[in-house]
């Protein structure tokens, strides 16, 4: 039994003649004959009584009739969804905190513009927790401070972005000049939560420096760490985006370095294997577009 012999049934139910339901299909009559005597015979039951030349539906064809209907409904709004996935289908995506603080929301924006109807859920977390959903075929794609190394998956670089190191207000070295990372070695430091790719970025700068890194204070809130640094409990170093405004205040103070810039590149990754669809790749190339003119501005004028 097909989707066929269904819709063969369907048209003779409706026009309750196998002459009509056959010029309505387009078939032969006995091609028509045929396939209601291969539905009788597959599922036992008489389907129609033949009476002078008339057809009379059964009990058993009334109810036949309720199901086809649900069946070839359900295979119609499949045809139409599946054809037109990619304006009516689903992209699932993550970012890292920074890429949804300060990319996220103008990304999808300008996105939704031209593709009101599909749908984007995002979703901001760790590197590791993406990575993890890429592996597990939970995303479609997702955007990282840095990069995620992984055997699996694959990686486009967007614009670069740059960390900076903040210190009290009140705190003389803010107007320094000349100084270098070694200088802070004996600060209390105040950082993002183990497993943001943010630290992992600064886990790995104090290392190539040969400094050891011991923080007082962790926590996945900027807000917080930059409270804690204005109170005067420590210093931090945070993506300028997200402190940029706390900068211009005076809430905290921004100090250059001579020796490390605290530039990091950022990526586009994916699971090697995945499918990505013309809508994926067209919102992957959104957050390139994006990155450029949010993430490193310096570059873009």
């Amino acid at each position: 039994m097909t989707l066929r012999h269904m819709q063969i049934f369907q048209a003779v139910y409706q026009k309750k003649s196998i002459t009509r339901a056959a010029e309505a299909l387009c078939m032969t009559q006995p091609a028509v004959t045929r396939a209601i005597r291969e539905l009788e015979t597959y599922y036992g039951v008489r389907l129609f009584d033949r009476i002078n030349r008339r057809l009379y539906v059964t009990e058993v064809g009334t109810r036949l009739y309720t199901y086809s209907l649900h069946i070839l409904n359900s295979f119609d709004q499949l045809e139409k969804n599946l054809r037109n996935w990619e304006e009516l289908g689903t992209l699932r995506i993550g970012t890292t905190l920074t890429i949804g603080n300060v990319l996220l929301p103008q990304v999808l924006c300008r996105f939704r513009r031209q593709h009101r109807q599909l749908q984007v859920r995002a979703t901001v977390a760790t590197g590791q927790t993406l990575q993890t959903a890429l592996v597990d075929n939970q995303l479609d794609f997702a955007v990282v401070e840095g990069t995620i190394y992984h055997e699996d998956l694959l990686s486009r670089r967007i614009a670069d972005d740059r960390l900076v190191m903040i210190l009290p207000p009140d705190d003389g070295r803010g107007s320094c000049s000349g100084l270098c990372l070694g200088d802070f070695r004996h600060d209390a430091f105040i950082l993002r939560n183990p497993g943001s790719m943010s630290r992992s970025f600064v886990d790995h700068i104090f290392a190539m420096h040969g400094i050891a890194l011991d923080p007082i204070m962790e926590s996945v809130s900027t807000q917080a760490i930059l409270q804690a640094v204005h109170a005067g409990l420590g210093i931090s170093i945070l993506p300028r985006q997200l402190v940029q405004q706390a900068i211009d205040s005076g809430m905290v103070t921004a100090v250059v370095l001579t020796d490390e810039s605290f530039v990091r590149e950022n990526h586009i990754v994916w699971h090697r294997q995945k499918f990505l669809t013309p809508s994926a790749l067209e919102l992957m190339d959104c957050f390139e577009t994006c990155s450029q003119m949010m993430l490193n501005p310096e570059e873009a004028r």
